[in-house]
């Protein structure tokens, strides 16, 4: 708190060195197994613990979401009510809020209905109906009646906290109810797709617009790998398949803020020194350090505060914010359309793609000892130059199509010659290189080859040979800072599936999609990464790139509401 790339109050997940420090937990004496849930529809989580001598409790959780007084109300809040739900269950609170990722415990102050957690940076307060007492020595008690708990900024509540939790219930539930009413959605797997939405839609930061990768820092990408990384920022590179997946859905209102965060982010850098990824606010540098005060999950360290990603050339990134931006010239439902200043805006992006496309660069794995010509880098070099060419045909100025689109051409002629193996019969990952990488599956859904061009079919062919495992698609399989990838990168499948599609296998794409949706957790959420074998869930959680995966390919692969009844 109070935002996503915040301090954690609550860090247990990544086990303090301290201790207790950084938990809210609600435990059952006696206790035997849970189930969860969400509220259909909602972001309104229900969790109910069980004890052995069948006494039960259900739990609610909730951020508060809704309109009020003609604005947006979302504040810094999470509201818990507590039932019984049979038995006389015996139910301690542990409420240990930490500061300094987990180093150090907020003194404290109480009154007859609160408590206050005073910390250097923050101040939260507690109100409640529940014993403060209890709360305060962390107490057994008898659960015998409804009690709420709302933690949240430091201010005085006037109303009974009950009614309070009651009617922010209430409000919430409905807000995501009229949130989700107006979405497109699929005909096929509807739950899974409004709870991809809903997850991306909590994975934005409503003051700027900014969507982040993942709502984790650290979770390793396997066990004991070291690849543990602080996903809590915005990725220019994810902004074109984010926006896709919002426009599909027609969530407008996400997906204009969305832009309107990626466009500031371009007006405000030097184009030559864009970077591949920023802070929510916007902010360049995001400095990266480990963090000792925590073990980390499962005890599987390091943790880290920060990206050095930051520091990265990823030549992508012009194209990224082009692609993206190329939206706004042409979707007529959009408030602010595109207009000739944002064009020229964007050429300077596309002069830095020109000036780029041949260069190496960290590429779009952003491996950190390594710099080659990616093929996927000078494809969205490509990418932005083709993009204006279109922009400029939009707006009627030929001389800028006719420029950008040679300028386009001459890319494609070079990566066609350059990134094309005759030996492997494929596209590879760089420059006149062997191996291959998951992103060539992107090369149809980004307009550089058709779905029949035999080149095309040629490199799907090559990955399925070389990066599938069980079913799954790695990233890559080559040796790489950390050694050999252990485990496949989620999103990665969603694009083979939709290569799949594009190619006429659409029966082969719809059983994989099938199985992948199998490997969501209990609550339909995806992380970033999954064990082949074991189908154990790895990396950040949970992971925005994919979900948006999940929306696009059903999206693609759905029977039409038409053909469907």
């Amino acid at each position: 708190m109070p935002r996503l790339d915040s301090d954690p109050v609550f860090c247990s997940l990544l086990e303090p060195r301290s201790g207790t420090q950084g938990r809210y937990s609600i435990e059952l004496e006696g206790f035997e197994k849970s189930t969860q849930h969400y509220l259909r529809n909602t972001a309104i989580l229900v969790t109910t613990l069980h004890a052995r001598d069948g006494s039960a409790v259900e739990v609610t959780d909730f951020a508060p979401r809704f309109h009020q007084f003609g604005r947006s109300f979302y504040p810094m809040t999470i509201v818990r009510r507590i039932r019984r739900v049979a038995g006389s269950p015996l139910v301690t609170i542990r409420l240990e809020p930490a500061f300094d990722y987990g180093s150090g415990a907020p003194s404290r102050t109480f009154g007859s209905n609160h408590i206050r957690f005073v910390s250097p940076q923050l101040v939260l307060r507690l109100t409640t109906d529940a014993s403060i007492t209890a709360l305060l020595e962390s107490l057994p008690f008898v659960l015998d009646r409804d009690l709420t708990l709302i933690l949240g900024p430091d201010e005085t509540i006037t109303e009974a906290a009950s009614d309070v939790g009651l009617r922010f219930l209430g409000e919430t539930r409905g807000y995501w109810h009229q949130w989700v009413r107006y979405l497109g959605i699929p005909f096929e797997w509807q739950e899974a797709v409004i709870r991809a939405a809903i997850t991306i839609k909590l994975a934005a930061f409503d003051d700027t617009g900014a969507i982040v990768a993942a709502l984790t820092t650290s979770i390793p990408e396997a066990p004991d790998s070291g690849r543990n990384w602080d996903y809590r920022y915005c990725w220019i590179r994810d902004a074109y398949f984010v926006i896709e997946a919002l426009n599909r859905l027609g969530a407008t209102g996400t997906m204009e803020r969305y832009l309107h965060y990626i466009v500031n982010v371009a007006a405000r850098t030097g184009d030559e020194r864009l970077q591949p990824v920023y802070g929510i606010d916007g902010r360049a540098e995001l400095a990266e350090s480990i963090v000792g005060s925590l073990a980390g999950f499962q005890s599987m360290g390091p943790v880290r505060l920060g990206n050095a990603a930051y520091t990265q050339q990823q030549n992508d990134v012009f194209g990224s914010i082009v692609l993206a931006a190329t939206h706004v010239f042409f979707d007529e439902r959009l408030e602010r359309p595109g207009d000739e200043g944002l064009f020229h805006r964007l050429e300077r992006l596309g002069d830095a793609a020109f000036g780029s496309f041949n260069k190496p660069d960290a590429g779009i794995w952003e491996l950190r000892n390594t710099a080659r010509v990616h093929t996927f880098s000078s494809v969205m070099c490509w990418v932005a130059c083709d993009r204006l060419a279109r922009i400029a045909a939009k707006l009627e100025l030929a001389e800028r199509r006719r420029f950008w689109q040679e300028r386009a051409d001459i890319i494609h002629r070079t990566v066609c010659r350059e990134a094309w193996s005759p030996e492997e019969r494929s596209f590879v990952e760089s420059f006149g290189g062997r191996e291959l990488d998951a992103s060539l599956l992107l090369l149809n859904e980004l307009g550089f080859l058709a779905a029949d061009d035999p080149r095309f079919e040629c490199t799907l062919a090559a990955i399925e040979r070389s990066l599938m495992k069980d079913g799954f698609i790695f990233r890559y399989v080559q040796q790489d800072d950390f050694g050999t990838p252990e485990t496949a990168f989620l999103v990665c499948t969603f694009w083979y599936i939709d290569a799949l599609a594009a190619t006429g296998q659409r029966e082969k794409a719809r059983a994989i999609f099938e199985t992948l949706l199998s490997c969501r957790n209990p609550l339909g959420l995806f992380s970033e990464d999954i064990d082949p074998a074991s189908r154990t869930l790895w990396g950040n959680f949970p992971q925005t790139y994919s979900m948006v995966g999940l929306i696009n390919s059903a999206m693609r692969l759905s029977r039409s509401w038409e053909e469907s009844f």
